[in-house]
Order: structure tokens, then C-alpha cells, then sequence
């Protein structure tokens, strides 16, 4: 996998300023109406508007257990063909709770976007780790505390 180009970079410098801020008209734009979700538990499709009704929920979520930021550490791209690219993103979450030191969180995930002229559009997400087991396994999940 090669450097990511400025357009990966661009896109998902959006994709983490969205996160923070629960931009779900950016998660609209950025996922296909239908995409494939992958990680250690299994695989399944997923439609757009059933994802950006969990969305809100998957923050408070992580609100919950401190979550402060996640930020892009590094990306590698991968040219599969005229339409589809690759990006393996290193993302790192900062979790922060009164009374504790804060707590860093080396994360990753895989795309697959589908670019035309005018946009790109995730059509498979592979998550290479289980985030609600890792915030149980930080001790960081309210039933931990």
C-alpha cells in the first residue's frame, strides 16, 4: 500500500471532523445506500438509513466511556481498479475521565470506496477490532467502573 493521495487525506480528515461532530449529512454522502460491514464478530450489508439512525447512538456511546477524539494517524492507499480504491486507516482515540490519566487507543480499519467524478462512497468497511470489547478490555466501559 502507497501514502494516501490528497483526496483519501481530504475525505477523511472529513470523515474524522464528522465523527466528532456528528455530521450525519457527511456519513449520508460518504457511505453507499447499501454497504458491506466486516470485523471480528462477522459480515453483514448495511443500509444507509439504518446506519445513520445507530450513528447517534454509537456517540453517545462512546461519550459515555470518555471518548474525547479520534484522529487520523496514518493512511495507505491502494488503486484497485478505475473506480475502486483501498485505504487501510490508522486512527488513535483519546479517552479522558475525571480523576485518571488519559488513555490512547491504537485502532485500524479497511475501506473500500467506489470514486466517480464527483465523489466517493464507502461500499465496505472492515473494522479489525472489536471498539466495545477494547473500551471493556481499558477498563472504560460504565459496567468496568
Amino acid at each position: 500500500m502507497a501514502e494516501a493521495s490528497d483526496a483519501i487525506r481530504t475525505f477523511f480528515d472529513e470523515y474524522a471532523t464528522a465523527t466528532g461532530s456528528l455530521d450525519l449529512s457527511f456519513f449520508a454522502a460518504a457511505y453507499a445506500d447499501t454497504f458491506m460491514f466486516a470485523g471480528p464478530s462477522g459480515a453483514q450489508t448495511v443500509k444507509l438509513d439504518d446506519f445513520l439512525r445507530v450513528v447517534p447512538k454509537r456517540r453517545e456511546f462512546f461519550a459515555a466511556v470518555g471518548l474525547k477524539s479520534s484522529t487520523i494517524r496514518s493512511l495507505e492507499e491502494t488503486r484497485l481498479d478505475d473506480h475502486y480504491v483501498m485505504v487501510k486507516a490508522h486512527w488513535t482515540m483519546r479517552f479522558e475521565r475525571p480523576g485518571a490519566a488519559p488513555v490512547l487507543n491504537e485502532s485500524s480499519a479497511t475501506y473500500i470506496l467506489r470514486r466517480d467524478e464527483h465523489s466517493m462512497r464507502i461500499v465496505v468497511q472492515l473494522d479489525h477490532q472489536d471498539l466495545a470489547q477494547r473500551v471493556r478490555e481499558l477498563g472504560l466501559s460504565p459496567s468496568a467502573t
